[in-house]
């Protein structure tokens, strides 16, 4: 049975390794947490901010062009298709209420690619909430669109200015605000990762994904369960709502797809499942890149949502006890899957769910397969980095 615990692990990955300074907000929110989710009022808003704001369900399209290329049969679920571009906005409209139940007043966010940044500050402007958002330098220049977005909405964009300046180092700049502001500001994390309840607390948030998942295959296929769903994964958030009613099927392979960057080995790669040793990073035990003493290796992908040292405690479980199947996908195959879909499909998506896509010319299946990828976000936010590498596709150079 794949769950997480009560202490917050799955397996021996998770919990919460936290400086006592952020011990009162972690423990308030790991006492709460099920049961406000478990309200009946919060249930009903939830579901109706998701619906009538959001836009759910999110089509499941049998992508016939693809399908025949591969010769399988391929399923998109389009979470570019949410309010916000990307799935991030699922989780985000959660925790606001999340947030407001425990009488919060200020809300902070990390973010990479700026779809949970811009997620987090759309929230915060419909529930009239003062929002910082904090974005590694070299983030704030590639993914310029998002930016201003966010500002556009009212957050604050504050760099960090840091190692790497990407998205470990927004995430160790959000932490230190939470220490200095622990009573009335609630840090939206975006991903699934950092201290319990966190992962779990958004992977349930992103379980809307899979849930639909299985009645939309139902009415497609005539079977609520897939041969396999693939996701793209640097945190796992997406990942964790794509495979969530499915992590006790067995017979539903779950595909992780993580950033290779320039080659696995290259030293410019964010491949955690071959790359990464057990450790702890962002306040809980995973698998993550780091030297023989303990410094954590600098990550690197063409993608500013995977570019992360680590990964989810509940993907290292998947990963580590043969649940789930990695698969490292480089820069250039994620950008050649980025063209080929947008010319297949008609459908631009974003840079890190193009790894997903890639995965296809990499594993195997049968052509009687019903395989599920997860578009977790559209392209907008990458059309400088699709048209500064675009002549080299046209001409072969990729």
């Amino acid at each position: 049975m794949i769950a997480v615990d009560e202490r917050g692990y799955y397996g021996e990955f998770g919990g919460a390794y936290i400086p006592e300074m952020l011990y009162p907000n972690v423990e308030e929110l790991r006492q709460q947490y099920l049961d406000i989710m478990q309200e009946d009022t919060f249930q009903k808003e939830f579901h109706r901010l998701l619906r009538d704001y959001v836009g759910r369900p999110s089509p499941l399209y049998l992508a016939e062009r693809l399908s025949e290329h591969y010769n399988t049969n391929i399923y998109l679920k389009r979470e570019d298709l949410n309010h916000t571009g990307a799935h991030k906005i699922n989780n985000t409209v959660g925790q606001i209420l999340m947030a407001k139940r425990l009488g919060k007043k200020r809300i902070i966010a990390e973010t990479g690619a700026g779809q949970h940044g811009v997620a987090t500050a759309t929230v915060c402007a419909l529930m009239g909430m003062p929002c910082v958002v904090y974005m590694g330098a070299v983030d704030i220049k590639r993914q310029a669109p998002n930016v201003s977005r966010m500002r556009m909405l009212g957050a604050e964009v504050r760099p960090a200015e840091s190692g790497s300046r990407t998205l470990k180092d927004a995430t160790n700049e959000a932490i230190r605000d939470w220490i200095n502001n622990p009573v009335d500001t609630h840090y939206i994390i975006g991903s699934a990762v950092g201290p319990h309840p966190y992962p779990d607390m958004v992977a349930r948030f992103q379980s809307v994904i899979s849930e639909e998942m299985q009645w939309q295959l139902e009415e497609h296929t005539g079977s609520a369960k897939p041969n396999a769903v693939i996701a793209c994964v640097g945190g796992g958030s997406n990942a964790a709502g794509a495979y969530f009613h499915y992590l006790n099927e067995p017979d539903v392979r779950l595909i992780a797809v993580e950033a290779a960057g320039k080659g696995v080995h290259s030293g410019e790669s964010a491949a955690t499942s071959i790359l990464g040793t057990k450790g702890i990073i962002h306040g809980s035990r995973t698998l993550l890149m780091q030297t023989k003493d303990g410094q954590i290796v600098e990550p690197y992908s063409l993608s500013a949502g995977l570019d992360y040292p680590g990964i989810g405690p509940m993907h290292a479980h998947l990963i580590a006890s043969g649940r789930a199947e990695a698969i490292s996908i480089t820069d250039e195959d994620a950008l050649k899957a980025a063209y080929f879909l947008s010319r297949k499909e008609g459908i631009i998506p974003a840079l890190e769910t193009s790894h997903a896509f890639a995965a296809l010319d990499v594993m195997e299946y049968n052509s009687s397969d019903v395989i599920v990828i997860c578009l977790s976000g559209r392209g907008d936010k990458d059309l400088e980095t699709f048209i500064n590498h675009f002549d080299d596709y046209q001409n072969g150079a990729l």
